[in-house]
C-alpha cells in the first residue's frame, strides 16, 4: 500500500520516513526499541528514493520503505553490539547480506532496534541496551529475540522491520505483540 502511494504521487518517501523518525524518537523513551537512530541516513535514503519513484523507476517494491535491522546484524559503518558489554563500538566494514539487499532494494533504514544479550532469550532486555517494552502492555516484554522489531511494528513507528530467528526469535515476539512473524528459510 505504501509503494502504491508512492507510485500515484500520494506519499512521498521523504513524507514517510520524517512521520516514521518522529514517531520512533516519541515511543523510544518508553518503549527501548532502538539502540541507535540514523536519522540524516535515513532521510539521505529517503530523498534518493523519492527521486526515483518520480520517475517511475523505484528499485524495488520496497524503494522507501522505512525498515530498523536488530543490533545483531551487521550495518556498513554502523556498531554491531548484539546488547553485550563483551563488544564494543567499532563499525562493521561491510553489510551483512540482507542489509545490503535492504539497501539495494532502496529502503530506508532508520537504526538499529534491540535485542537481548547475543539474542539468546526470548524476552528483550540486555546489560547494555536495558528493557524493551510491549506497546500493548509496557510492564510486558514485546517477546524476543527480535523484541525491539516487534515493538516498533506493533506501536505503528515502522511498517517493515528486520529480525532474525534460529528458534523463534521472529515467531515469538510477533506473538507476543499480537504480530504475525516469518521464519525466512536461508
Amino acid at each position: 500500500e505504501i509503494a502504491q502511494a508512492y507510485a500515484r504521487g500520494e506519499l512521498s518517501p521523504v513524507e514517510m520516513v520524517e512521520q516514521v523518525l518522529q514517531r520512533a524518537e516519541r515511543l523510544q523513551p518508553h518503549l527501548n526499541f532502538l539502540v541507535l537512530i540514523d536519522r540524516e541516513g535515513a532521510l539521505a535514503a529517503a530523498r534518493a528514493s523519492e527521486e526515483r519513484w518520480r520517475r517511475r523507476a523505484p528499485l524495488s517494491a520496497f524503494d522507501g520503505i522505512p525498515t530498523s535491522i536488530k543490533d545483531t546484524t551487521p550495518v556498513k559503518g554502523w556498531p554491531t553490539r548484539y546488547g553485550s558489554h563483551a563488544t564494543d563500538d567499532t563499525p562493521a566494514a561491510e553489510d551483512a547480506a540482507i542489509s545490503g539487499r535492504i539497501r539495494a532494494a532502496g529502503m530506508a533504514i532508520i537504526g538499529k532496534s534491540t535485542t537481548p544479550e547475543f539474542g539468546w532469550k526470548a524476552l528483550t532486555d540486555s546489560p547494555l541496551q536495558g528493557t524493551t517494552r510491549s506497546p500493548w502492555n509496557p510492564k510486558h516484554s514485546p517477546g524476543g529475540s527480535s523484541g525491539g522489531a516487534s515493538s516498533m511494528t506493533a506501536s505503528g513507528v515502522c511498517p517493515f522491520n528486520h529480525g532474525n530467528d534460529g528458534g523463534g526469535s521472529i515467531r515469538i515476539p510477533a506473538a507476543h505483540t499480537g504480530l504475525v512473524g516469518l521464519k525466512p528459510p536461508f
